[in-house]
């Protein structure tokens, strides 16, 4: 007797829903979709207790006639494809035939539905006893789904708590608000309204009703295009972070979609601008031909392959970066109300005495001027003839992106107060000194570089796996000027370093790259690079209560002013923030509006 049996078709559907329904949000992801490829423009999600007792979605679409009600529940019977063809030109969200059934196998579904001609009711319990019969003839399509996972309670149980499965649909319908800002969306969760959108397809008022004034204020529009693809959005100031990825929304022909690659070449594009830990907010809208993209690899359809990825890639990164280096993104303090103010207000102390910086002035020179200043005998040159420069050699020079600044003062030994017809800069010195130097650095890496013997050369001692780690970058090492070799087991020797490395930081700079190279999973040439001069920068950078001259001041802030990127350091934590001169008239009551 033969041991292969055909599953019927309820059990085949009840293995189905445990990839396309997981929870409550797959369920309004498959419905939604639905109702935006039957060519609605107004669709209302409606749940209690976050979907896990009720899901009720509401369109104005095309709506069905009584033979699609009824096929519309049968395993994978669709509309949208109609030979082999098609599955490789899909311009449709949904195209699989399994979520209808697949949601209907785990709960009990009401559908009421009509195309303008005649109306049907229709209810199944389980994937099964459906029961059909007229309605009424208004236009669109209301599917309710009650009582999700009531026949497997195994997948009932292991459900996240209700705020879980609605935060979960609220970023999914957060995200078609953004891909679709023609559609009018409105979410609620037990009577009560969690998004409205009115449809009149403004990207930047859907923006806004989701993040907020405080955010879209601060989202720039970007777009691009190539032979492949045209992209268009909205791009968040580095100073509008968010502590996950779930801010960034990649829409590939309308389609809502989580690519990894894509969030790492975005994330990448803010590299120096935010701290490693923390995201943009993005709203990318990718427009391609169907032809060069792969649908049909998910049953979730959360996840594409795209045929010309590294095209792709090209075009969001230089878009983003080519827009962020047209901002000016210092970051203005925001004024307190005087309540807060006699609150937390401290008294300012001077920041150091005449005593101090005697004592504290030759620190200073063994660590910055030798390192950071002195990139040859040009830059030695006092300050107070740069200041002297004529006016048109001034403006002849490249632009820059922030204004001349005149240094104040220093308070805590650690913050440079200056000021220009603008308003009032705080900068943080050793945040400022690491973008100088992790732009010199990052060039000289860049450029030929030139090594130098050691005297004594470094010997470090490793684990096994550290130790073939090492072994299978020593190419690369030399590339940049660190002759690496072999030395025993499990050691290898240091006879030389690159010439922009201070001889008194040699072995701790040395060993650090050598950290670098070992920490990383998967070894990235560009990521080393930029981990490399960020760790040498901050090595080799005046520090917190570390004496500054006046000269020394100006010296920095003209440095600063000269960088591609003056307004963070190289960990993405801002170098300068400011009081803008009405912020400051305001606070002092000299502005009353």
């Amino acid at each position: 007797m033969s041991k292969i049996k055909v599953m019927d078709e309820i059990l085949a559907n009840k293995i189905a829903a445990g990839e396309v329904v997981e929870k409550t949000m797959n369920v309004v992801k498959e419905l939604v979709e639905n109702s935006i490829d039957a060519k609605s423009d107004e669709i209302k999600i409606e749940l209690i207790d976050s979907g896990v007792k009720e899901v009720k979605v509401t369109d104005n679409g095309i709506g069905m006639d009584r033979e699609d009600a009824a096929l519309a529940f049968s395993r994978h019977a669709t509309s949208k494809l109609k030979n082999l063809d098609d599955l490789f030109n899909i311009e449709s969200l949904g195209f699989r035939g399994e979520a209808l059934p697949s949601i209907a196998s785990v709960s009990n579904v009401e559908l009421k539905t009509s195309n303008g001609e005649i109306g049907t009711y229709l209810t199944l319990s389980g994937g099964k006893d459906i029961h059909i019969e007229y309605s009424d003839l208004q236009q669109g399509t209301t599917i309710t789904v009650k009582d999700l996972f009531y026949n497997t309670p195994v997948r009932l149980k292991y459900l996240k708590n209700l705020y879980v499965e609605l935060a979960n649909i609220t970023e999914y319908v957060n995200k078609m608000a953004l891909s679709y800002p023609n559609i009018k969306f409105t979410l609620i969760n037990n009577d009560k309204t969690l998004l409205a959108t009115d449809g009149n397809g403004d990207l930047r008022k859907v923006i806004y009703e989701i993040y907020g004034a405080d955010i879209t204020k601060k989202m720039i529009e970007v777009s691009g295009e190539n032979d492949d693809y045209y992209i268009h959005g909205y791009i968040s100031y580095p100073e509008m972070q968010k502590s996950n990825r779930s801010a960034i929304t990649t829409l590939v022909n309308g389609r809502v979609i989580k690519n990894n690659d894509l969030n790492k070449i975005i994330v990448e594009a803010y590299h120096t601008y935010i701290p490693k830990d923390k995201f943009p907010i993005i709203v990318l809208n990718i427009d391609v031909d169907p032809i060069l993209i792969d649908i049909n690899i998910h049953p979730t359809k959360m996840d594409i392959k795209f045929s010309k990825m590294d095209t792709l890639k090209s075009l969001v990164f230089d878009v983003i970066t080519e827009q962020l280096q047209k901002l000016t993104l210092i970051p203005t303090v925001a004024t307190r109300s005087e309540e807060a103010l006699r609150e937390t207000t401290i008294p300012l102390y001077r920041a150091f005495k005449k005593e101090d910086q005697q004592q504290e002035r030759p620190k200073y020179e063994e660590t910055i001027l030798d390192f950071s200043i002195a990139d040859s005998e040009n830059d030695t040159e006092s300050t107070s003839q740069m200041m002297e420069t004529d006016p048109k050699e001034e403006n002849e020079e490249k632009k820059t992106r922030i204004k001349k600044m005149i240094p104040r003062g220093i308070v805590y030994l650690t913050y440079i107060i200056a000021e220009n017809e603008d308003g009032m800069y705080i900068i943080d010195q050793h945040a400022a000194a690491e973008r100088i130097n992790y732009e010199k650095v990052l060039k000289s890496l860049k450029e030929k570089v030139i090594p130098i013997d050691l005297l004594i050369p470094i010997k470090i001692e490793l684990t096994t796996n550290e130790f073939l780690i090492v072994k299978n970058h020593l190419d690369t090492l030399k590339d940049y000027g660190f002759l690496a070799e072999e030395f025993g087991m499990n050691t290898i020797i240091i006879r030389s370093h690159p010439n922009w490395i201070p001889e008194d930081i040699a072995e701790e700079c040395i060993r650090k790259v050598v950290d670098i190279i070992i920490s990383k999973e998967s070894f990235d040439f560009d990521q080393f690079v930029w981990r490399m001069a960020a760790t040498m920068a901050c090595r080799m950078s005046v520090k917190a209560n570390d004496y500054l001259s006046y000269d020394d001041q100006v010296w920095l802030l003209e440095a600063l002013r000269d960088c591609e990127n003056p307004f963070t350091c190289p960990h993405g934590r801002p170098t300068i923030i400011t009081y803008t001169k009405y912020d400051l008239e305001k606070l002092f009551k000299r502005s009353l509006d």
